[in-house]
């Protein structure tokens, strides 16, 4: 089960409306350019020093951020990836959901050794232990044991990987 924490909301309009009462505009601004820089950025370490430094994230050793992979813009230091991992062309790392009357928010944490395949969607509170393979598309919902492949919309686990 994903750990994240509810906020509910019970002032006017929905609370994504009143996001700088959560997070505040510097912040999201600063996160947002350097978030675009990043994503267009051909240079893993000069991507990983961003997100460290700027964006205060967890980044391990040779990991390698893909093409316009997207990282959450309100609560990036929320995310944490071990060494040796690659992630997938446009994948996105988000560690807030805004609803109606509430919003969650949930730390991620991708172990080491893991491969996440292109256009993956990897939502608030999820745990993705080492040598996971997450299949290209999958939207990654709940946590991920180690050394499993997991695919699809409704994720799957599909086998058990032998380390």
């Amino acid at each position: 089960m994903r750990k994240i924490e509810k906020r509910m909301w019970n002032k006017s309009g929905n609370p994504l409306w009143h996001v700088y009462q959560t997070v505040s505009f510097g912040k999201v601004l600063k996160n947002t350019v350097t978030i675009e820089i990043a994503r267009y950025l051909p240079f893993f370490r000069m991507k990983n020093w961003l997100y460290r430094k700027v964006l205060k994230m967890t980044v391990g050793a040779q990991v390698t951020f893909a093409y316009k992979v997207m990282i959450d813009i309100l609560f990036p230091e929320k995310i944490s990836v071990g060494d040796n991992t690659i992630i997938g062309y446009q994948t996105t790392i988000l560690a807030h959901e805004y609803l109606v009357n509430e919003y969650r928010v949930g730390t991620v944490q991708i172990g080491s050794n893991v491969m996440i395949g292109a256009n993956c969607t990897i939502l608030p509170g999820v745990t993705i232990g080492d040598g996971a393979i997450i299949a290209a598309g999958t939207v990654v919902y709940q946590n991920v044991p180690p050394h499993v492949f997991v695919s699809g919309q409704r994720m799957e686990i599909q086998r058990q990987i032998v380390p």
